[in-house]
């Protein structure tokens, strides 16, 4: 029997548990996964215990506030955890912890199912607006560029933050003070909200989206509520949009793959029972 886990403080509101075990059962497979809470001194103590084999697990999540504790702990880490700065995955291959990040994978995975004319044609100029600069911002700037955008406009409250993003990421990336947003937005074909702006349904700025390109689309990788206040914006003004919720359950996918041998699908089905809340 296998067993994986997810593991942040706090731990309790995690939905992985739910996914995982879906999938598990779905699939028929023989294995566990559960949520481990750990103290904020007491994330290097456990990875300690992974690596000796003491913790029985194959791997698992790990969610804030220990992504970059991970990526400095991990014996290995892949090109993509590289470039982004952080670990969310741990996997066992041979007898090393490996790392990796999907939080990639899951926003253009969720992006390809709700909205697949997102990417880029790489016949014309595209561009992409994503509002904040934050530690998840990381791993959709990487995605827009992967996925071929060739300007990416990032704003954001603290312009010397977004900067030093800009200055990581290469010349695909420019930053800008947050207040001069409406600007980019004219002609973007996507807006991306990084910022916990509009969580809970908090109040957030008033965008004019209707500057975008035609077919623009609108996505948030905040997800509750589900249609955030910058998607209902958009919407509004006739602007496509997409919610993030998928994205929770897309970057989940390479992780059971590696700790249980079985590619799951992310279903309807799926998305309907995590968001009611069942097991």
């Amino acid at each position: 029997m296998k067993h994986a886990f997810v593991t942040g403080f706090p731990i309790k509101q995690s939905k992985s548990p739910l996914i995982h075990g879906y999938w598990l059962n779905q699939l028929k497979i023989d294995g566990s996964y559960k949520a481990v809470e750990l103290e904020e001194d007491g994330f290097a103590n456990f990875i300690a215990q992974l690596k000796s084999g003491e913790a029985n697990f194959e791997g698992g999540n790990v969610t804030m506030p220990f992504k970059e504790e991970a990526f400095q702990l991990v014996d290995e880490r892949d090109a993509i955890a590289e470039k982004i700065g952080a670990v969310n995955t741990i996997y066992r291959k041979d007898d090393k912890l490996c790392g990796t990040n999907t939080d990639a994978y899951g926003f253009a995975a969720n992006l390809d199912d709700l909205v697949p004319q997102w990417r880029p044609n790489n016949d014309s100029e595209s561009k992409a607006v994503v509002f904040g600069a934050g530690g998840a911002s990381r791993a959709i700037l990487y995605a827009l560029i992967e996925a071929g955008f060739s300007k990416i406009a990032l704003y954001n409250r603290t312009l010397s933050r977004a900067q030093t993003l800009a200055d990581e990421f290469g010349s695909t990336v420019t930053a800008y003070q947050m207040d001069d947003v409406n600007q980019g937005l004219i002609n973007a074909n996507l807006f991306v909200n990084t910022s916990s702006l509009g969580m809970n349904g908090t109040e957030v700025p008033d965008l004019n989206f209707a500057e975008m390109a035609e077919g623009a689309i609108a996505t948030d990788i905040v997800y509750h509520p589900l249609k955030t206040k910058f998607l209902e914006n958009a919407e509004k003004q006739n602007i496509a949009i997409a919610d993030g919720f998928g994205m929770l359950l897309h970057q989940a996918v390479p992780g059971f793959e590696h700790w249980f041998g079985a590619r799951p699908d992310v279903t309807k089905a799926l998305r309907d029972k995590i968001l009611d809340g069942q097991s």
